[in-house]
């Protein structure tokens, strides 16, 4: 039995490394991808265009415009007529307006209270949320600054008054820098989407070229087939996922290694084991690769957006936070940022491994048993 499996498994090793266009993608998947991803998907919003509309022209509205500095913003103009402002949202040239209204030197001084109108291009909902949460940060440091100074003409220390200390800490990504996010999101969203196609398209393949039959005339077992196909993909995919670790996430990224790569990777393999049966079930289902690819798209989408990559499954309606549930995808996400960038062990994790495990299982036997049922027709 052994004997047999291990010949199949040279076998698919033989016809992916022939396959140079496919070798080309995995190694493109793993590196580039990851890469891209992690320099052009930003959480970070920066050189927001804004325009400003001084009605005010003193010293106070300068010094207030003074702390709107680069890279968060860019200003494109400063205007003198109020129609402007439009005119720059709607064609694009800006996405925030500033207005400064002509009383804001007198009320700064102690005549009442200032305020500064934005206006933000809302099409783009996050870059304007995330731009308007910038912008009344500094206003609100700005305030702080000048009460100190009135307080400080008038001879009192604000010091010495009762107040609020704010002290936050950030654990686990203390610059909150998102290519750290992002990169490990990819990297396991390629683990995920490589299994899928390399086990799928393998499968599909063998179908259309007629070599499955000669498989299933061979001393081979459908169990040895079904194992034959799995155990390159697992061994492939965690090789190129490593390959990822030492030549992207760790020298471009930066990205911290807490906790332990045995316990990431020993999970990962159980992880890929769910992925590439869920493939082989695909391949029994699809008639050529074309239907496979459809159906990896049906099936990929959804798990990806239940999966909590994106918005936190507290966030989700309550149908669709159960529904989650069965996304392996859910629990690998929260046992890789658990263990790689918290540096978890493995009581932390262990409900994440609980679920892979029982989610894993229950695809491979299914798998297992459509691959079987389809034999015997």
């Amino acid at each position: 039995m052994l004997r047999r499996i291990l010949g199949m498994i040279r076998k698919e090793f033989a016809q992916i490394l022939r396959d140079r266009a496919l070798v080309f993608i995995l190694i493109w998947a793993f590196t580039a991808a990851i890469y891209t991803v992690g320099r052009g998907h930003a959480m970070e919003v920066t050189n927001v265009p804004t325009v400003v509309y001084d009605l005010s022209r003193s010293p106070a509205s300068r010094e207030f415009l003074s702390h709107l500095q680069p890279p968060y913003f860019k200003f494109v103009a400063y205007l003198d007529r109020e129609e402007e402002i439009a005119t720059y949202l709607d064609s694009g040239k800006a996405s925030i307006a500033v207005v400064i209204p002509p009383d804001f030197q007198r009320m700064v001084s102690g005549q009442g209270q200032a305020h500064v109108q934005v206006i933000t291009d809302g099409a783009v909902a996050m870059p304007a949320t995330v731009a308007v949460a910038y912008i009344a940060a500094i206003s609100s440091r700005y305030s702080i600054a000048v009460l100190e100074g009135r307080a400080a003409a008038a001879g009192i220390r604000l010091s010495s008054l009762p107040g609020i200390e704010e002290r936050v800490r950030v654990k686990f990504n203390p610059n909150m820098l998102s290519s750290w996010f992002s990169s490990l999101l990819e990297l396991m969203n390629m683990l995920t989407m490589v299994s899928l196609l390399l086990t799928a398209a393998d499968l599909v393949r063998e179908k259309e070229h007629g070599t499955l039959d000669q498989l299933l005339v061979s001393p081979a077992r459908p169990f040895e087939i079904f194992l034959a196909k799995i155990i390159p993909t697992i061994l492939v995919v965690l090789g190129l996922s490593g390959f990822s670790f030492l030549f992207v996430l760790k020298p471009v990224f930066h990205v911290p290694i807490r906790g332990s790569m045995l316990l990431f990777y020993s999970v990962a393999a159980l992880y890929v084991f769910a992925m590439t049966s869920m493939g082989i079930a695909i391949a029994v289902v699809a008639r050529n690769l074309s239907q496979a690819m459809m159906i990896m798209l049906l099936i990929l989408q959804p798990m990806i957006f239940l999966s909590g990559a994106w918005n936190p499954p507290e966030a989700m309606s309550p149908w669709m936070r159960w529904f989650s549930l069965i996304s392996p995808l859910r629990y690998f996400i929260d046992f890789g940022y658990g263990v790689i960038l918290k540096g978890s062990g493995l009581s932390t994790v262990a409900w994440d491994i609980a679920g892979i495990v029982i989610l894993g299982s229950a695809l491979f036997a299914f798998s297992l048993w459509w691959f079987q049922r389809s034999l015997s027709r």
